[in-house]
């Protein structure tokens, strides 16, 4: 049997950015071939990066990607590695957009991987399966394709696919089986969800035996606005082993040595599972290394707070790196929430680009400012204290407000203080605010809600004490400072805008609270389904209601990175103005 040496590309692409992108193709190839790579493989959409959203519509990005392509091409000639084929994702089109008034039946935007050798495209191939759920809207930009491409390569059939393409039986799979590969390619923007990885390899399995042949599947890396993609490529063959998978949330060439079946004669012309295959072979692919066999190894999953923390950590140094912000601010009461949000900001970004500001009040505690400023210490990031008081005082006196208008009054004297430091000094203002607490509303609207980027805004509140938690655990078992007081872990949850608030004043106890919002959010469950779940049914309709009313709120929150599999935004969109309710 052949052996191939595959290069499995890791990458952290950015949307947008097609001639950085083509740069990082050009350096992890060299970084492959210099491992002996007979295949190069990057990630779906590569060159444009991924979600492209409504860019697809501008045909001047689509004419800059197809171009893009074609010089990638030469430029790897160029740079001696015209040999190594290379698989790479880019943004294609064969027609008008399908919004415009002259579309084409059938043709339009595609999404498109070329195979790259010798200086030109090789061999193209259309993604089939096209999601149209959750965070993806791919039937409103691309034409799905109908053939399958398949590519003779160091004397093996490689057929090419595209991510979704993975995620659904029959299709290019199955027509795989047909046409008789010994390997099927797929590469992806698979974005992150908690335990997703659990589900990933059993269903590579799936695919893998669906098409009698040995997968290799690569994902990109990296934060995109509120998603964030965790890699976890692998190779699995067609009985099921698995030989090399890569580490979470970093990039990392998996270079691995795979035996595959030789390839057999195919007919002159065929179709398979309803699809065109079209054939292609690449001549000059550099032999299999001599020597000791190339062993990409096998990364065991991780915790699951440790895997979220990555993923939060992750997408919130994309979110300011790739959008250029030299640094953060954050409000620091010396609650839980912020806690988290700023250890997750000095992990991601380190202490010198992470400003906290304590904003205490009349009825801020002692023992709040003594946290917020404990955690400072602890995390070594530019600490500052800006009393609100006097500045509360002013409104009031020209004012006549009490109650929950003095409360709010409060955040929103805070959220002004955060803004103009982001005005005066460039800082991105984090909020701070959890799933639990903008599930129900129980935020200010232009106060503790102000900021351009929420990292816990996918985060259940007793998924935050998890993290906090694991946090401080892992610090101390690699003999750091744990960076969360225990004190700020360890106090019942207040927003202190009024004497001796507690959250459970208004709220569920958060235990009871988070799995009646889980169901409803997360699950869909009705009413009836969440009483029957074993919830009381006078909490279940007030939390309800809470959710129902506060829709306009989380329409005007600030993004935040993707953990769930239904995060607020994207994946959840329901209507502002809607009168049905869950009756009891």
């Amino acid at each position: 049997m052949p052996t191939l040496r595959l290069a499995l590309s890791q990458v952290n692409p950015t949307v947008g950015d097609i001639a950085g992108n083509a740069d990082l193709v050009r350096s992890w190839t060299r970084q492959a071939a210099d491992a002996g790579a007979q295949l190069v493989l990057f990630p779906e959409l590569m060159l444009t990066g991924y979600p492209v959203e409504d860019l697809v519509f501008r045909r001047s990005f689509v004419a800059a990607s197809r171009a893009a392509v074609e010089r990638l091409a030469a430029d790897l000639a160029a740079d001696g590695l015209g040999e190594v084929p290379v698989l790479v994702g880019y943004l294609d089109a064969d027609g008008p957009p399908q919004v415009s008034g002259d579309a084409e039946a059938g043709r339009g935007a595609r999404n498109a991987a070329a195979l790259l050798h010798r200086g030109v495209v090789a061999a193209r191939y259309f993604k089939h399966h096209l999601p149209n759920y959750g965070v993806f809207d791919e039937d409103r930009y691309f034409v799905p394709g109908d053939m399958l491409t398949v590519v003779r390569i160091a004397g093996v059939d490689v057929a090419l696919t595209i991510c979704e393409d993975l995620w659904q039986a029959g299709g290019p799979f199955a027509a795989a089986r047909e046409a008789g590969v010994g390997l099927v390619v797929n590469i992806n923007g698979s974005p992150y969800e908690l335990n997703k990885d659990d589900i990933r390899l059993p269903l590579v399995r799936r695919r893998a035996a669906e098409a009698n042949a040995t997968i290799a599947y690569v994902n990109m890396i990296g934060g995109q606005d509120e998603l964030v993609f965790e890699g976890d490529s692998m190779i699995v063959t067609a009985d099921g082993e698995l030989l090399t998978r890569a580490p979470q949330f970093v990039e990392h060439l998996l270079v691995h040595d795979v035996e595959l079946p030789a390839a057999t004669e195919p007919p002159a012309a065929e179709t398979a599972a309803g699809l065109r295959v079209v054939r292609a072979a690449l001549d000059g692919v550099p032999p299999t290394p001599t020597g000791p066999a190339a062993v990409g190894g096998l990364i065991e999953p991780v915790a699951d707070e440790a895997e979220v923390w990555q993923a939060l950590v992750l997408g919130l140094r994309d979110y300011v790196n790739k959008n250029r912000f030299p640094s953060v601010v954050l409000g620091l009461s010396g609650g839980i929430d912020s806690a988290v949000v700023a250890a997750l900001a000095v992990d991601a970004l380190g202490p010198d680009r992470v400003v906290g500001v304590s904003l205490p009040s009349q009825h801020s505690s002692e023992h709040s400012r003594e946290d917020a400023a404990d955690l400072a210490k602890r995390t070594g990031l530019d600490y500052r204290v800006e009393p609100i008081q006097p500045m509360v005082d002013g409104f009031l006196a020209n004012l006549s407000l009490s109650g929950v208008a003095v409360e709010n009054l409060q955040a929103r004297v805070r959220g002004v203080i955060l803004m103009a430091l982001s005005n005066q000094e460039g800082h991105l203002v984090l909020t701070t605010g959890n799933k639990s607490e903008l599930a129900v509303g129980y935020s200010t609207l232009y106060g503790d809600s102000v900021g351009g980027f929420n990292p816990v805004k996918d985060v259940w509140k007793t998924l935050i004490w998890r993290l906090a938690k694991w946090r401080n655990r892992d610090a101390e078992r690699r003999g750091e400072t744990a960076p969360i007081p225990e004190n700020s872990i360890g106090k019942p949850p207040s927003a202190e805008l009024s004497p001796g608030q507690l959250d459970s004043d208004s709220l569920p106890d958060y235990d009871v609270l988070d799995p009646i919002l889980i169901g409803y959010v997360d699950g869909d469950l009705g009413r009836d389904g969440l009483v029957e779940s074993g919830h009381d049914p006078a909490i279940v309709d007030k939390v309800l209601r809470l959710v129902d009313t506060a829709e306009y709120k989380r329409r005007q929150s600030a993004p935040g990175t993707k953990i769930s599999m239904k995060a607020f935004g994207r994946d959840r969109r329901l209507p502002i103005t809607n009168r049905w309710r869950e009756h009891g």
